[in-house]
């Protein structure tokens, strides 16, 4: 009993030190470059998680669509205790008595025990076999289901990435800003002091400063909140663990400019709105098969063994018991003959559905081409307009620079500096969002043309 005891409580020990091995403490570290978060979400992430299971799913599935066509075999123990057995009237000449008169009869023995096990085959059967077709069929739409879902999750990952990286360098343009501001605004508050420049100046300096600070903090606020949503789409279960990315977001950018991924041509078939769009008319077809396969006879056969034992007292462990044996072999042929037209009616419909999905079919190609068309359409509007914003900042900075230069030899105003300095901060922010855009512009369509997919 103690060596027992004693097993028990080493594996209890065993088990608690491999789940506190499995489970990351509260303040893990991570530390991820873009390709190593997406790699980490699609095992971690709930969708993917989710999606595995719904493929466990189909797998079972398909094998319980299999297992109706395989042998059954079933078995059954009945025990009957008749507490008021039935009486039966016989008539009295049958017994030596008066004609006319009835003598009551009890027929069978108070109690009963019987088992009997019985295997059976379906041997034809026309629905059988178009749902071992639909089986696997459902099996590819989970399949393509998954690689969807994968898609989405890498396309989330990456706006997640991207939404971390922008929140961190407005966080740290912002606070190069401030900092700039808040020297001008001391070294004009000490000039107004000395009276050598009007309160205006300071008050505008002010302004912005005001301005500057608040969107500091809630530049700040939106860097953490960014943080916790990447977390979410990675699968980390502590929102609050300390993350490291490792890549910049101007590095990032730079790596999506590819301009091949909009000459190379496109391949409709290996987009999975596609795949998903065609297994919904592999489905009509089976429904429409279905129903003609109903118009076939069924045959299936089954065997059976039992064994069964009768007294007035229960004696059925006994072994003076005495047990009769019993089999039976037989088969089913089911023929239908006549419906008054229900099975037609219930074709021709499914037939109309068919032709409905094939419909549905062309207009879902028609809008995917449409969509990767769009695609490539907003991810060069992303890459004119980031070449667009970087001349822009370049001149914003220029002419903040003159007018910084022109405000301290007192030649340009503070409200001129202002209208500069708001200049500069608006071309900075347009950067950084055009930096963003073209990876989030090239992540949809890799989405689209399932790039990852391919490259496998």
């Amino acid at each position: 009993m103690k060596n027992n005891l004693w097993l028990i409580c080493l594996g209890w020990l065993i088990t608690t030190t491999i789940s506190a091995q499995q489970e990351p403490p509260a303040n893990s570290t991570y530390s991820f470059t873009l390709e190593e978060a997406i790699e980490f979400a699609l095992e971690n992430s709930y969708q993917s998680i989710n999606a595995r299971r719904d493929v466990a799913k189909a797998l079972k599935r398909k094998w319980e669509a299999t297992a109706d066509g395989l042998p059954q075999i079933n078995a059954a123990v009945n025990y009957q205790n008749q507490l008021k057995q039935p009486v039966t009237l016989l008539p009295g000449e049958v017994t030596g008595g008066e004609p006319g008169t009835f003598v009551p009869v009890v027929f069978g023995t108070k109690q009963q025990a019987s088992a009997t096990a019985t295997l059976s085959q379906l041997i034809f059967d026309g629905s059988y076999l178009v749902g071992l077709e639909a089986a696997k069929s459902f099996l590819q739409y989970n399949n393509d289901v998954q690689e969807k879902t994968q898609l989405e999750v890498r396309k989330g990952v990456i706006n997640a990435y991207g939404s971390v990286l922008i929140s961190q360098e407005s966080v740290k343009i912002l606070k190069n800003n401030l900092e700039t501001l808040e020297k001008n605004y001391q070294e004009t508050k000490k000039i107004f002091e000395n009276g050598l420049a009007e309160e205006e100046n300071v008050e505008q300096l002010q302004i912005t400063l005001l301005q500057i600070t608040n969107q500091l903090s809630n530049a700040q606020r939106l860097e953490k909140i960014a943080m916790q949503m990447f977390s979410l789409a990675i699968g980390v279960k502590n929102l609050d663990s300390n993350i490291v990315l490792t890549e910049t977001l101007e590095g990032l950018a730079l790596k999506n400019m590819d301009t091949s991924i909009v000459t190379n041509p496109f391949i409709i078939e290996n987009n999975v709105d596609y795949k998903l769009a065609y297994l919904r008319t592999e489905q009509t077809r089976l429904e429409l098969k279905l129903e003609k396969s109903r118009a076939l006879p069924s045959l299936s056969a089954f065997v059976n063994y039992g064994t069964s034992a009768y007294d007035n007292d229960f004696v059925f462990f006994d072994s003076e018991t005495k047990w009769f044996q019993s089999s039976i072999l037989g088969a089913s042929l089911n023929i239908p003959i006549f419906s008054s037209f229900k099975r037609s009616a219930r074709s021709k419909q499914a037939k109309i559905a068919n032709e409905q999905s094939k419909t549905d079919f062309t207009r879902a190609q028609q809008e995917i081409q449409l969509k990767y068309d769009n695609a490539v359409s907003n991810y060069k509007f992303s890459l004119e307009s980031y070449d667009t914003a970087k001349q822009n900042l370049t001149l914003a900075e220029r002419i903040e620079k003159k007018n910084q230069i022109k405000y301290s030899e007192g030649l340009a105003s503070s409200f001129e500096l202002r209208q500069a300095q708001l200049q500069l901060y608006s071309s900075q922010n347009e950067v950084l969002t055009a930096m963003l855009d073209i990876i989030n512009k090239k992540a949809e369509l890799e989405t689209i043309i399932n790039t990852p997919k391919n490259n496998n």
